[in-house]
């Protein structure tokens, strides 16, 4: 996957908008206003994406390419470097990412999105 793929993927979800409020290298995924992606442009090597707490723990025992989230909530966000992962696994942990922030989102903005 590589950085228009993962930002074409990103964007075709219900709600999602795009922002660069970190500086011009850090792109930002949003749904509903709240971040649910986020990952540098210039050196698309890694994604940070929201994870329960718990599938969080296991994906890292699991997988090398996955760790708590750098310079985020350790317990809910993930950092995913994208060497070695089968793409229909990365959007597999970008809709997990999408659906919890979306399903946090009040529910009259939630239905909006349906």
């Amino acid at each position: 996957m590589d950085i228009e793929q993962y930002r074409n993927y990103c964007l075709s979800k219900l709600g999602t908008s795009e922002d660069l409020p970190f500086g011009p290298d850090t792109l930002v995924m949003k749904v509903g206003g709240k971040l649910f992606a986020l990952s540098s442009i210039d050196h698309f090597e890694s994604i940070n994406l929201k994870c329960d707490p718990e599938r969080a723990v296991l994906l890292r025992e699991e997988y090398v390419q996955i760790k708590p989230g750098y310079h985020m909530n350790k317990k809910h966000w993930n950092t995913v470097t994208l060497d070695g992962l089968k793409e229909s696994f990365l959007k597999e942990l970008i809709d997990h990412s999408y659906e919890l922030v979306r399903d946090s989102l009040p529910r009259k903005l939630r239905e909006s999105l349906e």
